[in-house]
This record gives structure tokens, sequence and C-alpha cells, in this order.
């Protein structure tokens, strides 16, 4: 057997360079060269009967399954790779690579759901409704209507389903099977639609989905030019920030930096006001306090906000020309002497568009 492989394997690298030195005699197909005119030809460990007859060696020595020409069931897979990148009809019917399995995730709640349909950011795939008299009603068959008019499959399924779906999150009787919604990159066009002067929210670690949401919806409603946050240390963009900014991440998506700090440089290099916030306390850095009742804004300006807890990063705090805060209305209490950052970006926002809105004179007290 061992020398018959032999055999068979030096029969075939001969054919092969007879074949490449004389191209138009021979034809490949699958696992062998086989003559053009289909001729006999005497294989390699194969002899001659009386009467030109071959005999196999494998047959006469009573072995089953016989090596034939043609046949790729004794032809080593190497040699069938080779043969098979010579032919130009396998080469053309070689597959495609297949692409990698869709990203998708699930969007909840009647509102994220409404406008994921309807902004028309990501691509959707199914519309789950709970079934019942839930799906019946108006808001409901609202994102429903709009889930057939663009196409959207409608499955309704029971409640522990949508439960599943939403990873236990108040789903409001809807989930959305979408795909994602990734942090938005530099758009020259939207920088072209922004107010004058414009404003835009910085947010650095913001760790928690919930505060962006809520952080997002007042950024949005206010008239916040742009949101941009750090890829690495911040929140993404997620489902949970969806529903909790009641689906204005559909709308008003989030801009990310690999490099805040250089953000910051770049803007003050073109004229750009920096303004960071601290605690009712303030912080002693050498860099200017004042309420934000108190802040003028009379030209573009970045408003950062840091993380809960730990605040501003002591980098992007240095960048800073003015530190803003919130006043406190009584003598507080060490634990709760200190906002939520979404409420404390809430005040902080109205603060300076109100500013911007009168023509650069402080708001109203």
């Amino acid at each position: 057997m061992w020398l018959l492989g032999v055999a068979q394997h030096r029969f075939l690298l001969a054919v092969r360079r007879r074949a490449v030195l004389k191209p138009a005699g021979y034809h490949a197909s699958a696992p062998l060269l086989i003559p053009e005119d289909g001729g006999p030809r005497r294989r390699s460990g194969a002899r001659l009967k009386p009467g030109g007859r071959q005999e196999d060696p494998e047959r006469s020595g009573g072995q089953s399954g016989a090596w034939r020409a043609g046949s790729s069931s004794r032809v080593s897979p190497e040699l069938r790779r080779l043969s098979l990148e010579d032919a130009p009809a396998a080469r053309s019917q070689r597959a495609a690579p297949s692409p990698g399995p869709e990203r998708l995730e699930v969007v909840f709640g009647v509102a994220p759901c409404l406008l994921a349909l309807s902004q028309g950011r990501r691509k959707a795939r199914t519309l789950y409704v709970k079934d019942g008299e839930a799906s019946r009603r108006p808001s409901v068959v609202r994102v429903c209507e709009e889930a057939r008019g663009r196409g959207v499959p409608v499955q309704r399924v029971d409640r522990r389903e949508l439960d599943r779906l939403s990873s236990g999150g108040v789903h409001q009787g809807v989930c959305l099977q979408a795909s994602p919604l990734g942090f938005l990159t530099e758009d020259p066009a939207a920088a072209e639609r922004q107010a004058t002067p414009p404003l835009w929210l910085v947010l650095d670690r913001i760790q928690d989905p919930m505060n962006l949401g809520a952080i997002l919806r007042s950024a949005y409603f206010l008239g916040v030019d742009r949101v941009a946050s750090s890829v690495r240390s911040s929140c993404p963009p997620s489902p949970v920030v969806s529903k909790a900014s009641s689906g204005v991440l559909e709308v008003f998506g989030v801009y990310g930096y690999q490099d805040l700090g250089e953000l910051l440089r770049s803007k003050a290099a073109r004229g750009w006001q920096v303004v960071g916030t601290v605690g009712p306390d303030g912080e002693r850095t050498g860099i200017p306090v004042r309420r934000c009742r108190d802040f003028r804004m009379t030209k573009p300006t970045l408003l950062l906000l840091g993380g809960e807890g730990a605040g501003l990063s002591p980098e992007l705090l240095a960048s800073c020309h003015t530190l803003l805060t919130v006043p406190a209305g009584r003598d507080l209490i060490p634990g709760v002497d200190s906002l939520n950052v979404s409420v404390a970006t809430g005040i902080l926002l109205h603060s300076l568009l109100e500013s911007r809105r009168s023509g650069g004179r402080p708001a109203d007290r």
C-alpha cells in the first residue's frame, strides 16, 4: 500500500509537469489531470497482463476499493488543492467568504422604539409586541403602524419573552430588534448648523447609562449644539441609555473622541472658552470659580462635566479657563452635599443657554 501511494504521487506530479509544458494536450478536472482525447494511458504501479489488459496491483492483491484514475478517494488533499488551483472553472466557482453574523441589540420602551423606527439611524429587523389588551393602546398601535409602514415584521409575544428580550427593563409592551448605535464622528455639515455662539457639552468618565440618558434628554431639550464623550472611559450608547433619554439617543447622538484633552486644546487655540464644573465648595485649583448664574456666555464654549463621584480628571481640569458651580440653598450635611450629575447638568445648561439667548447677559435671578 505504501509503495502504491508513492507511485501514484510520482505519476500525478509527472502529469502535472507535462501539463505545464504542453497545456494544449490536457485539461484540468477536479481531482486529476486527464488527457482530453480520453485515450487510455498506462497508470504508474500497474502491469500489463497478456492480451494488453492492465492489472491493478491492489486489485490483484485482493484489496477492496482499488484506485482508479479520476477517483478522489486515493488522491492526497494537497494534490487535489493544487489541481483545483490550476482549473479556471474551479477558481470561478470558489465561494466568497461569508460575512460574520450581524450585530443586533434590543431597544425597549414605546418612545425609543418609535423614534428608532422613524429616524432610521438603525436597521430595524423585528418589532415584538405584547399580545393582549396592551397591544391595543394608542401609543403601541402607533409603533406597530410605523413598523409596518417601513416593512419591519411585527410579532406578538407574551410578557415573559419581552422581559427576556429587554433583560428585565421597563419595555412598556414593545421591543425592537435592530442594529446598534455607536458614537458619532466629525460631521462638517452639522458644525455649520450650530447656533452662534455654539455650546458643546463634554462628558468626562460618565459611567451610569441612566445618567447619560438623562443628560442627553436635558441637552436636547435646552438646545445644546453637541454632546461629546470619551470613547474609552465613558458609558457608550446603548438601549438603556435610549430608554433613560426617552428616545432622545435615537435623535441626538453622542460624538466620540479618543482624546478629550486634544479636543480642548484644539478648540482653545481657535478661541473657544473651556468651562469646567465643581461642587458647591469649589476646589482650590488656582482657576477662578463662579456661580453659574453669574456667568456670561459671549463666545463658543465647551462645558465640561465630570463623572459620578470623581468629577473631572486632573488633565481636563487643568485645561479650564473658568470653573462654574451651582450654589446650595442651605447648609448641607456631609454625604448629601452635592447634586446628581444629570441634575447639575440641567441647571448649568439652562443658565448658560439663557445667557446666550439674552445676548450675553446673566440669566435673571
